[in-house]
């Protein structure tokens, strides 16, 4: 991939033209809530497009509008009726495939280092993703967690891996002046 030129003058400005060759596939999403929070957070780290499939609703809907805060409108999206065909296609033009899931054969997250484009899979709330759709994945990745919990919201979990997909990028593909 070619270096794209990072102007470090304002925090904002310093990203303007840097978008992430990031997508997300939210599959059986069940909270409305969770999906507004994917959209914002998509949106704050140029997160490139999202893909809903399974139960996971689709804007418009009230209860997404309400955390995403209008980044429902912003961030390309598409319902997949399908994912195993998408992830087959993306798989095709050059995307690694990686889930954030707890299994045995997960890589830390901060150990991983993803080939970019890639696409991240996030599932159901308390089942994770299917066996089907992992299986389907070059890469598992979990977060590590210190606590007594295994796992975070999985909207909190996105935040975290979009964030450090971004930190990740900027340090392979941007010039700094």
């Amino acid at each position: 991939m070619e270096r794209i030129p990072f102007r470090a003058t304002t925090a904002a400005s310093s990203y303007t033209e840097l978008r992430l060759p990031v997508a997300l596939l939210l599959d059986n999403i069940r909270s409305m809530y969770n999906v507004g929070a994917f959209f914002r957070t998509a949106d704050g780290a140029g997160i490139e497009r999202l893909l809903l499939s399974g139960i996971t609703a689709r804007p418009p809907k009230n209860a997404i509008t309400k955390t995403a805060l209008g980044a429902e409108n912003r961030v390309p999206w598409q319902p997949v009726s399908d994912p195993r065909s998408e992830i087959e296609a993306l798989r095709a033009t050059g995307y690694e495939i990686a889930a954030i899931e707890t299994s045995d054969r997960a890589l830390d997250i901060f150990e991983w280092q993803p080939r970019f484009p890639v696409c991240v899979l996030f599932g159901h709330e308390v089942d994770g993703l299917s066996r089907d759709l992992l299986e389907l994945c070059d890469t598992h990745v979990r977060i590590p967690m210190l606590g007594l919990k295994h796992s975070l919201n999985v909207a909190s979990a996105g935040a975290v891996v979009m964030y450090e997909l971004l930190r990740k990028y900027k340090t392979l593909y941007c010039v700094t002046d």
